[in-house]
């Protein structure tokens, strides 16, 4: 496992991008380092990144990350690593920025006017496309929805919901599926400690940015778009995917995210091939 020291590096600035406060992060040439912020989110993107390659997307439609040691300030972090996605030149541009610049209005608060939470889905979808020449991005946001009802991710609002723009062409293409530190009830400083076992944090957990139930915002952006994504994976997979991060995290955290998918798998049996 790769352990490395940031000081001296610049510390990235991430306001904004998530609900619950701005992880640590640095840039090294093409790569991105995140430290652990709020419990597990390394353990959850790592797994989570591991369980895409057994699904019907491309390896270059979702984030790889993997598991790395970050020394900064006096103290060693947990955290993961991942490539920059992002071409020489270009941006990436949340929902919120894109609709708040082309239209003058906040995307969440014109989201939280809307009481049909499949209307909230095809204002955000409509707007972007509109914007962006995307005609696909409804398919695109709905599976993210469904990797994120899989996976449990509270974070998903208007700022880490993107798309990457070339100034110089003024063109628009799609995010890989990325930021998923949130899921499997990785926050474990403020609502999900370990204590808690995965059957009451799954009481307790509730979904963005569209509802705060998973399965409706799911089921709605499933009606407008379609099914989009079909998972291949089993409980093999399901286990090989902590292979290696039980150093970092110990035995309890992996044993509750393990536990969850295995019953996620069951629940779920729709998304997955025959």
């Amino acid at each position: 496992m790769e352990r490395i020291d940031v000081n001296g590096i610049v510390r990235f600035e991430t306001a904004g991008h998530s609900s619950k406060g701005n992880q640590l992060k640095w840039k090294v040439g093409d790569d991105w380092y995140k430290a652990d912020y709020m419990g597990y989110e390394g353990l959850a993107e790592v797994a989570v990144s591991r369980l895409l390659k057994s699904s019907n997307r491309k390896d270059t439609e979702f984030v790889r990350y993997e598991p790395v040691q970050i020394f900064y300030g006096n103290r060693w972090y947990a955290g993961c690593k991942s490539r920059s996605f992002l071409r020489e030149g270009e941006d990436l541009i949340t929902a919120e920025h894109l609709i708040r610049q082309f239209t003058g209005r906040s995307a969440a608060e014109e989201l939280a006017k809307l009481s049909a939470v499949g209307e909230r889905i095809g204002y955000l979808a409509e707007n972007v496309s509109e914007i962006t020449g995307l005609r696909d991005f409804g398919a695109y946001l709905t599976a993210a929805l469904e990797i994120d009802a899989f996976f449990l991710n509270e974070d998903r609002h208007t700022n880490n919901i993107a798309v990457i723009h070339s100034p110089e062409e003024d063109t628009y293409r799609l995010c890989p599926f990325f930021d998923h530190g949130l899921s499997l009830f990785a926050d474990t400083t403020v609502d999900f400690p370990l204590g808690k076992g995965w059957e009451e944090c799954r009481r307790l957990i509730k979904a963005k940015p569209f509802s705060v139930d998973f399965d409706e915002q799911t089921d709605e952006a499933e009606l407008l778009y379609g099914k989009q994504i079909q998972f291949f994976f089993g409980e093999r997979e399901i286990h090989a995917a902590f292979d290696g991060l039980e150093e970092l995290y110990g035995s309890e955290a992996l044993r509750r995210a393990e536990e969850l998918l295995l019953w996620q798998r069951r629940k779920y049996d729709n998304l997955f091939a025959c």
